[in-house]
């Protein structure tokens, strides 16, 4: 696979877990970086730690990994290779797919650990 460029964001995130009709508040939006996702079972939100969200589960503590894009819908492979180098590290990660490219979110204790294994895998970050 092609060397691939990524750029961890300045922010640290956090993950909440919010019953399916749940209102998201309007500070989320003024956010560089936010992630919604809707089922029927629930709303999971990703946004800056700044923000305070009640909610009984909430997992703290991440930082956000850009994949550089936009990648085009043909390319294939790109999230297993990024998944590849986390499990090697023993990393649990969190992904979020837009139109243009991947957020990975991992645990900010182990940005250092990252850093060192994008570079060891021939992978760029900005």
């Amino acid at each position: 696979m092609k060397s691939l460029k990524m750029k961890i964001l300045p922010s640290e995130y956090r993950i909440y877990q919010l019953a399916p009709n749940s209102s998201i508040p309007s500070q989320v939006f003024d956010e560089e970086f936010f992630s919604v996702t809707k089922t029927e079972d629930e709303v999971s939100l990703v946004c800056s730690a700044r923000i305070s969200i009640e909610s009984k589960n909430v997992e703290a503590g991440f930082s956000c990994m850009q994949v550089v894009g936009p990648l085009d819908f043909s390319l294939t492979g790109i999230l297993s290779e990024i998944s590849s180098v986390f499990s090697r590290e023993n990393i649990s990660i969190f992904a979020i797919s837009t139109f243009n490219t991947d957020y990975i979110l991992f645990k900010t204790v182990e940005a250092e650990n990252v850093k060192e294994a994008f570079s060891v895998s021939g992978h760029k970050i900005l």
